[in-house]
This record gives C-alpha cells, structure tokens and sequence, in this order.
C-alpha cells in the first residue's frame, strides 16, 4: 500500500458496562472497570500514533462513556465525536452501511460500538494479508475496550469486505 492513499478505521467495543436492575439496555453505564479500562485505549491510541479525524459513537450511554475518556487522552487531538443510533446493537452489515457514508476527507476514522457487530465487522473486512496475529486475536476473542486497528486504500463509500488490511487488535489492560 502505498502511503499516501492509506486510511485507517479504528474498531472499539466499549468498556465494561454495569447491569444495574430496572436499567433499559441502551441507559447501562460503564462499571468501575470500565472507568478505569477506557482512558488506556485513549492512551494506547497516542502511544501508537493512530489520531482519529473522525469518530462515530453508538448513541448508547456506555459507549458514550468509553468515547468521552477516550478523547479525554486524546486531549486537544480528539475530534467532537458524532452519535450515530445506527451504531447501536447494530450487525456488521449496518456499521458498514454507516461507515459507506462518511465523507473522503476523513483519513483516520474511530467507531465506538458493540458486539458482536464490532467483532463481526472487523472480520468481514480483514483482508488476506492482514498481520496473522492480530487477525487469529480479534477472531477468538473480543474483550471490552478491544480495538482493531485497520489500513485501506478504497473510498469509504467502496468498503464491502476484505479489503482493509488488520495491522493491530490491542486490550488496553492496566499494568499489575
């Protein structure tokens, strides 16, 4: 690939969410681990140096959480994230459809979502020649806070499968 046409698209699956009683699934906040996991992904974000233009955010409240720490790390680099209903317990097949509409000016693009629509998207998109280790990790498990880190050369509006190659599955975990 060369470097000038590449593009990025991080895949997220928020933090740990709570399961307080009477709570719709869509107001679940982050649990205390997942307050503590989400600032490391804005971390291994910076660390990596994988700074998202743009980034788009299942409108419910545990993804918005992760979201806001995220860019809390990012700091001054972070873009005002945009909430997305489609993202919300969506298939790959419907975060694919919000990802053919985003503008070609965006060169890295953050999407923060559930599973299994995050880990079935990033394998429907993973190409032949993505890293094999980071590809088998993201197939076998995605915890929460898992992101993908992919790289393509198509138009976002050209995106339909395996045609983005995985070049990192990070856990941002804290340090024991």
């Amino acid at each position: 690939m060369s470097e000038h046409h590449i593009k990025r698209l991080v895949i997220m699956r928020h933090a740990k969410s709570d399961w307080p009683l009477g709570v719709p699934d869509h107001e679940r906040p982050l649990a205390e681990r997942g307050h503590r996991e989400a600032p490391l992904a804005g971390k291994w974000l910076l660390k990596h140096h994988v700074i998202p233009d743009f980034i788009l955010c299942s409108s419910a409240l545990r993804t918005r959480q992760t979201c806001t720490w995220v860019c809390s790390e990012l700091g001054d680099k972070a873009p005002t994230p945009k909430l997305e209903d489609d993202l919300y317990a969506a298939s790959a097949q419907r975060m694919l459809t919000v990802i053919n509409h985003v503008p070609e000016t965006v060169t890295t693009l953050m999407i923060f979502s559930h599973m299994p629509g995050v880990q079935d998207l990033a394998m429907h998109l993973a190409s032949r020649d993505s890293d094999h280790d980071a590809y088998m990790d993201a197939a076998t498990r995605y915890p929460t806070s898992a992101m993908t880190v992919m790289e393509l050369e198509k138009p976002w509006a050209e995106l339909d499968g395996q045609d983005a190659r995985l070049t990192h599955f990070a856990v941002p975990r804290p340090k024991k």
